[in-house]
């Protein structure tokens, strides 16, 4: 059974962060352990919450007690996304390579968590810097929305082949395997959103239609469910078609009921047998 150790934020309403890839991940038959960086009352979207924020010794016992338990070297992969604060994220990476001395095949995937196109960079300051210097190049796979590549890699990217080159020079500083979970790009159907996946065997899209919402906590689905896939056969274009999927038919079933938050329980058939399913194209 493949597992996976989840470092992330948890809320208590909504589904963000561990609190959006957690169930997801059981429920299509993987193993999760869950270590929370934050447990925050709801998203911080709503510009008001409660709650603490955990500390990098905490999530270090943490680690250190699973570790006492002689279980990490059963990790197949180390998750993570908003980290917070440089010193969180260091913790992370402290993680990573404990998990890695324990079993040398595990990966890790990072949701490099930094802004979108519409609010821009929303992380504190440091944070960004610290995301593309430190923790892109430890990781083996990345997933980066439209926004996050541009800034990781200094480019303004308007068309599919500048974000694949894009998406290259990202790998050139580290990783294996670029996800772009979400591009509007000029020389596409505006009405669909696209994802990207490169990597050094090929580059694949696959395209869904737009919806009218967005809904926070996807990006961090939609990482959780790429990693999933992609360590269930090591087959990117099959992980990508598998992801968008579901991804896609949770939106729309949360659209459809015009819910706020991601209806992952009520719609959770979705994610082991999606309505939607979308052809899967190959770049180069």
């Amino acid at each position: 059974m493949t597992t996976i150790l989840s470092i992330q934020s948890s809320v208590a309403y909504g589904h963000v962060g561990n609190s959006a890839a957690t169930f997801p991940l059981m429920r299509i038959g993987v193993e999760v352990w869950p270590v929370i960086t934050v447990h925050f009352s709801n998203h911080t979207g709503y510009g008001a919450w409660r709650g603490p924020m955990l500390s990098p010794s905490d999530v270090a016992d943490v680690i250190r007690g699973i570790d006492d338990r002689g279980v990490l070297g059963s990790v197949d992969a180390v998750l993570s996304g908003y980290q917070g604060a440089a010193e969180m994220g260091a913790q992370v990476l402290s993680a990573v390579e404990l998990v890695k001395q324990r079993n040398p095949d595990a990966i890790y995937c990072c949701d490099p968590v930094i802004g979108d196109v519409d609010r821009g960079v929303y992380v504190r300051p440091g944070i960004p810097e610290f995301m593309r210097d430190r923790v892109i190049p430890a990781a083996q796979i990345v997933t980066p929305n439209h926004f996050e590549l541009d800034f990781l890699t200094g480019r303004v990217t308007t068309t599919v082949d500048e974000a694949l080159d894009a998406a290259d020079a990202l790998r050139a500083t580290g990783p294996d395997v670029v996800l772009v979970t979400s591009t509007v790009l000029a020389d596409s159907d505006p009405d669909q959103m696209q994802m990207l996946v490169d990597t050094v065997r090929g580059s694949w899209r696959v395209a869904t239609p737009k919806l009218e919402h967005t809904f926070t906590g996807s990006g961090d689905l939609t990482a959780a469910l790429f990693l999933a896939h992609y360590l269930s056969g090591g087959d990117p274009a099959a992980a990508l078609g598998r992801t968008a999927d579901a991804v896609y038919s949770v939106l729309d079933a949360t659209a459809r009921a015009g819910s706020a938050e991601l209806l992952l329980v009520s719609a959770q058939d979705q994610l082991v047998s999606p309505d939607h399913h979308f052809e899967v194209e190959r770049l180069r």
